[in-house]
């Protein structure tokens, strides 16, 4: 019996030792699978959180820039199924500004003329504004320079007609500018296949809008138009209907910031801190940049989201809505959208919305 009991003991304790064994292998692996899968989860958890951290360190400097500021640097958006832009866009400042550079250059040698010049010129073409309400067509009168004598103009109503007169066929030119490349765009959208010289102009002007992403629904948002009476209004807020120094001195009609490059410094500023106003050697170029900032800057993405959305229902531009968006250009915010609003309404600027310019060229005749 002792020798039976002896070896049915021996069988259990190596049974048990065999259970033990192969009982420790499998939970060690267990538990290495599972501290395994808590390190890849945290591993996928934790490493965008650094590389955003990261990101937001080496960019730092450049998320600080005011919305008003011409050179701007970073471009964020979502799809176009939702009307909004491809995200985490980034591009050459260069590449966003160089017809507008370029135009600067071209002009350094743009002649101011006087008030009562500019008044002769208005009446021998028959320019004016009554005209313009009624029948929607717009004499393509394009000045380089305000005139200095406009602050001299004690009637308030005339100083703002004559600066109406000259800021408006300049915000149309560019206006046009940008209907002419939204046909050719969608020209090229409807077509399966693109010539060498389609691709070359969609690449010019991925990097104009700054869409690093060669994304088309993306540039499509953004390759439109400011409805006109906002961009009056706005020109109108930011140099006291053309009374402002900046305006006068520097041609800057919408009060754009830069921290390079040639620009004017504000009274009280230090000389070698803080921000410019951009200044430009004509007109024209102020408003190319104006509409290129709101086009493509990301303080200004909801405001372009909402155009689409209008685009998308077959609706017109309407700039009193539109101006709802534009709080970040101003550090008054929601109260500066007020002053707009008020704007355009007490001087009737709607009623330049579907004015067009009279063409001086047969490509803008298609747009009359």
């Amino acid at each position: 019996m002792r020798n039976i009991d002896f070896l049915s003991n021996n069988k259990k304790r190596k049974t048990t030792e065999v259970l033990n064994f192969f009982g420790s292998k499998i939970s060690g692996t267990i538990g290495r699978s599972f501290i395994s899968c808590i390190a890849v989860i945290c591993f996928f958890y934790i490493a965008p959180i650094v590389i955003n951290f990261a990101n937001q360190e080496i960019f730092s400097n450049e998320f600080q820039n005011n919305s008003r500021k011409i050179m701007v640097y970073q471009l964020n958006g979502e799809n176009d199924q939702n009307i909004e832009e491809k995200s985490n866009e980034k591009f050459n400042e260069k590449d966003l500004l160089t017809d507008i550079l370029t135009l600067n250059e071209l002009e350094t040698d743009s002649v101011r003329l006087s008030a009562s010049t500019i008044k002769q010129l208005f009446k021998d073409t028959n320019y004016n504004l009554a005209d313009i309400r009624k029948n929607k067509l717009v004499r393509p009168v394009a000045l380089t320079w305000l005139p200095s004598e406009i602050k001299q103009i004690e009637n308030t109503q005339q100083r703002k007609n004559f600066f109406i007169q000259i800021v408006l066929p300049l915000i149309l030119e560019e206006n046009n500018n940008i209907k002419l490349d939204r046909m050719k765009l969608f020209s090229i959208i409807n077509k399966s296949n693109n010539t060498t010289l389609e691709k070359k102009w969609l690449n010019k002007k991925y990097k104009q809008y700054g869409v690093s992403s060669k994304d088309l629904s993306t540039l499509k948002i953004r390759m439109d138009e400011i409805p006109t009476s906002l961009a009056i209004a706005q020109a109108a807020k930011e140099t006291g209907w053309g009374t402002s120094r900046f305006a006068l001195e520097g041609n800057a009609l919408f009060g754009q910031w830069t921290w390079s490059g040639e620009g004017l410094k504000p009274k009280g500023a230090e000389q070698d801190e803080g921000h410019k106003v951009m200044r430009f050697n004509v007109l024209q170029a102020s408003v190319r940049a104006y509409q290129r900032n709101l086009n493509t800057h990301s303080s200004y993405k909801e405001f372009r989201k909402a155009r689409a959305k209008l685009r998308g229902e077959g609706s017109k531009l309407d700039s009193i809505y539109l101006s709802g968006y534009l709080d970040k250009y101003a550090e008054t915010g929601t109260k500066y959208v007020d002053v707009l609003r008020k704007i355009i309404e007490q001087n009737n600027l709607k009623d330049f919305d579907d004015a067009r310019l009279l063409p001086s060229s047969k490509k803008l005749e298609s747009l009359i």
